[in-house]
């Protein structure tokens, strides 16, 4: 009598039921589509001004709108040597340059700096720097360039008192609840440290790693020449990017009334937490270069086909770019 064969065991397959959700959310590929589905959203709200400002664009002299065009670039440049600057580790150049053009697409489709300052921070880890020092570079950075901003603006109306009419720019009696609203908020502020001790040793730990990492970086002359001139580059690049519009289209101001005006706008919504400042800068823009002494029709025509310059057209490859970065896991 012969055994019987016993067949061996097979494993037990699960039925795959059609219709079933993945086990597993393709998160990636969703955020490298997000920017583009945003930048989809932000040009269907704000469709009037891009017709508007393309068609003044066509309306200027090549020559000076070529030359807007090229600070922009520059002005990526000078933003990439600022970030470098502000970290004493030595990061990839051609994906810093990368990283900054899509940081500005992120910039325009968020908040305003929380866009940038995500990407670049996002970066920064990715590089091998660790997240407190990175928050700290990140914030060695904003200071620097806020206060090469306000510096080049205070230096300019030193040079060129006449260059904004403040009566036109701040209505009569704002000035003194505008300076208590600040008062207030830095009160708040500070008493909201004193009372929440988990607060208030997180903000003392990270002042003391920022002031370390900035103490290291003026230690190296390389490091801190990146910092500061390219921190001052990089709003004089944008300030003369407005210039060369503004010849394009003959706006009859000086230049350097143009560039302050510029400098006042930003600085102005730097407070207002817009996408990129889409919106509240146009009507900082035109409300400052009437001041410096332009034609309202000039000055909305100027600013329009700036911004179509600097923001609308590098938008979507900024975008493409933001999303193939994060395809690579370079951010």
């Amino acid at each position: 009598m012969t055994a019987a064969r016993v067949s061996p065991a097979l494993p037990r397959r699960i039925p795959r039921f059609p219709g079933r959700f993945p086990r597993r959310l393709p998160v990636r590929q969703v955020l490298c589509l997000l920017p583009l589905a945003l930048v989809a959203v932000v040009a269907v709200r704000h469709w009037s001004v891009l017709t508007e400002g393309f068609g003044k664009l066509g309306t200027g002299e090549w020559p000076w709108l070529l030359a807007a065009a090229t600070t922009t670039c520059l002005a990526w440049v000078a933003a990439a040597v600022t970030r470098q600057g502000a970290v004493v580790q030595r990061m990839p150049v051609f994906r810093l340059l990368a990283t900054q053009f899509a940081a500005g697409a992120a910039n325009h489709l968020l908040p305003t700096g929380l866009g940038a300052s995500a990407v670049n921070l996002r970066f920064m880890t990715v590089c091998g720097i660790p997240l407190a020092r990175s928050s700290a570079a990140l914030a060695l950075y904003i200071l620097a360039e806020a206060i090469s901003r306000v510096t080049l603006l205070v230096a300019l109306l030193l040079a060129f008192p006449s260059a904004l009419r403040l009566s036109t720019l701040l209505p009569e009696g704002v000035v003194g609840p505008l300076l208590l609203a600040v008062a207030a908020a830095a009160v708040v502020a500070a008493a909201v440290l004193l009372l929440v001790r988990r607060l208030r040793t997180a903000a003392v730990s990270f002042l003391r790693t920022a002031l370390g990492e900035a103490r290291t970086v003026h230690t190296r002359p390389a490091r801190a020449l990146a910092l500061w001139g390219g921190s001052l580059a990089f709003p004089a690049l944008q300030a003369g990017g407005l210039v060369a519009v503004g010849q394009a289209l003959g706006l009859q101001i000086p230049a350097a009334y143009m560039a302050v005006a510029y400098l006042a706008a930003t600085v102005a919504v730097a407070l207002v937490p817009t996408p990129g400042g889409i919106g509240s800068v146009e009507a900082a823009l035109i409300v400052t270069l009437v001041a410096a002494g332009g034609d309202a029709a000039v000055a909305t025509a100027v600013v329009l086909t700036y911004r179509i310059i600097t923001v609308w057209l590098p938008l979507l490859p900024g975008a493409l770019t933001l999303g193939v970065l994060v395809r690579l896991k370079v951010i």
